[in-house]
């Protein structure tokens, strides 16, 4: 009974500050217990505690569904971080293929960025003819190489669907 009085205390407790928590962060970008626990702090330590906090509990989850705990999912995700493909394991090889026109690595990339086959060629090309923007030096970086290449595919109609 001791239980059924703590759990039934937690629940309403909980709709309460939920309710009470509203905001228009969009995701889960300020949302949550744990943000609201940890407001004000920085550092790595205080971010891993706020999620660690909203994913033992599922309470962002629950905030972004029903829009409490300072969650709302009407403003537009953003991802801030580097690019998801990382050449710099295969940068040689790479480079060889796209001096080329063609080969294993420039082939891996386009399936990998979903370049339909019927597409390949001219993303193939593509970076063949801007190989000197791609790599303007020998120590061209990783970052350069995938930012650069996206720059192209985002100036020709049929590579713009591919791009990120």
């Amino acid at each position: 009974m001791k239980k059924l009085l703590i759990v039934s205390t937690l629940l309403a407790s909980t709709s309460l500050v939920s309710t009470a928590a509203l905001a228009d962060a969009p995701g889960s970008q300020s949302c949550g217990w744990g943000n609201m626990l940890f407001a004000g702090q920085s550092g790595t330590p205080s971010h891993v505690l706020a999620a660690t906090t909203n994913a033992s509990t599922g309470n962002n989850t629950f905030g972004m569904s029903f829009g409490t705990n300072g969650c709302s999912t009407t403003g537009t995700l953003t991802y801030g971080g580097k690019e998801m493909i990382d050449l710099s394991m295969i940068m040689d090889e790479f480079s060889e293929d796209v001096a080329r026109g063609d080969g294993e690595a420039i082939t891996a990339l386009a399936v990998s960025l979903g370049v339909k086959e019927a597409d390949r060629a001219l993303f193939k090309a593509t970076l063949h003819n801007n190989f000197n923007t791609l790599f303007p030096s020998e120590n061209a970086t990783t970052e350069h190489v995938v930012s650069s290449m996206f720059s192209l595919m985002k100036n020709d109609a049929a590579l713009v669907k591919y791009t990120v």
